[in-house]
């Protein structure tokens, strides 16, 4: 068995936002707009004015805190009770993810999906990652529907701290390395090679354009470099999360991930941030060799990944945190059994502690130096 899920449209445009009400109203004159205050302080008026020119009409709810299940359960009673047709989602990865789930509770009402930051795949992924109140990860729910567009105003997002696209570029990374130990250990499905092929063209768009795309991010100009990791970013690893088989596999380093979410401590880094934690752990895990692992450690520097204990805020000397990431990463032992190397909560362990070895700017001196020959 083989199964993509996917949005309906992907456009990746200037100037969308102000042009939203013209994909909306084929699907409704009654919206919901599911928010931040951020993302729409930043939008409000352009979207305004496009709804209004299409006679469209619109609820406004705010997400605030992480995006629980009761959270997405009362929008989607508000959204019931205020008769809204479609809902459109204008923000970060947690507003994406419950504008999605809010359309999947409702039975399937249309979702249009604006992205104001490429911090993740989120605004296109077939699934909504949901936490508990304390922002401890849950699980994902899978969506029966996904959403109808997904628009991608390059102009809005060059205007977002870069920090959110360094992350995005390193969640993006962070498909193809988990993906492709499957693949070595003998997995030639062609479900898994369709979510490889996808993840590695995202990696190398991050190897080629990626410190580009961040310099000019910086400068809030719109560039090809800049189009094309936003796109890396959310449409190819969107697509390759979007491709399922029968054979259940999950990524080492968004295990590790999901376990650091449970510790407040960590609140402040970003999805990607500590999915690049995650990643220079699994390359410690999955690599005896130093110099195999030097591809993965310099691109997760070169975005200014945490990967070390210090950059990731954590006292080595704090054995019970460590010891408690490390046991809070859940994988089930068949998936384990088609990883090429092996998984545990002492392995785990061990490599979080090796990380504190890690020589940062040496790792980035050294893909300076290979970036220059």
């Amino acid at each position: 068995m083989i199964a993509i899920k996917s949005p309906e449209h992907y456009l990746n445009q200037d100037g969308l936002t102000g042009r939203v009400g013209e994909y909306v109203s084929p699907y409704a004159k009654r919206i919901a707009i599911i928010t931040s205050p951020t993302a729409w302080q930043l939008t409000r008026t352009d979207i305004e004015r496009s709804l209004a020119e299409y006679q469209v009409t619109y609820s406004l709810l705010y997400l605030r805190g992480p995006c629980t299940r009761e959270l997405i359960d009362s929008l989607a009673d508000t959204v019931c009770d205020d008769g809204a047709q479609a809902i459109l989602g204008i923000g970060g990865g947690r507003v994406m993810d419950a504008a999605k789930a809010v359309g999947h509770v409702t039975g399937g009402l249309p979702v249009i999906n604006l992205p104001t930051i490429a911090a993740t795949c989120a605004a296109w992924s077939p699934i909504s990652v949901i936490y508990d109140e304390r922002g401890g990860h849950q699980g994902p729910l899978d969506l029966a529907r996904l959403p109808v567009w997904v628009l991608v105003d390059s102009e809005l997002i060059a205007k977002s701290p870069v920090r959110y696209l360094k992350a995005g570029i390193i969640d993006g990374l962070a498909k193809w390395y988990e993906f492709s130990p499957y693949q070595r250990s003998g997995d030639g499905s062609l479900g898994l090679l369709v979510k490889a092929q996808a993840a590695r063209l995202a990696q190398q768009v991050f190897a080629h354009d990626g410190v580009q795309a961040v310099e000019d991010n910086q400068q809030q100009r719109v560039t090809p470099a800049l189009r094309n990791v936003i796109d890396g970013v959310i449409a190819l690893a969107g697509l390759a999360n979007s491709v399922r088989d029968d054979i259940a596999r999950i990524g080492v380093a968004h295990a590790i991930h999901n376990s650091i979410t449970h510790h407040q401590a960590f609140h402040h880094l970003l999805h990607g941030e500590k999915v690049g934690f995650g990643l220079a752990v699994q390359g410690l895990l999955e690599y005896p060799l130093d110099a195999d692992r030097q591809e993965l450690l310099q691109l997760l520097v070169a975005f200014d990944a945490p990967v070390t204990l210090d950059l990731l805020g954590l006292d080595v000397a704090d054995s019970a945190t460590l010891g408690a990431i490390a046991a809070g990463v859940r994988i089930a032992p068949s998936v384990l059994a088609r990883l090429p190397f092996e998984v545990d909560a002492d392995r785990i362990t061990r490599a979080i502690l090796a990380t504190a070895d890690l020589n940062v700017e040496g790792i980035r001196q050294a893909r300076l130096a290979a970036t220059a020959a």
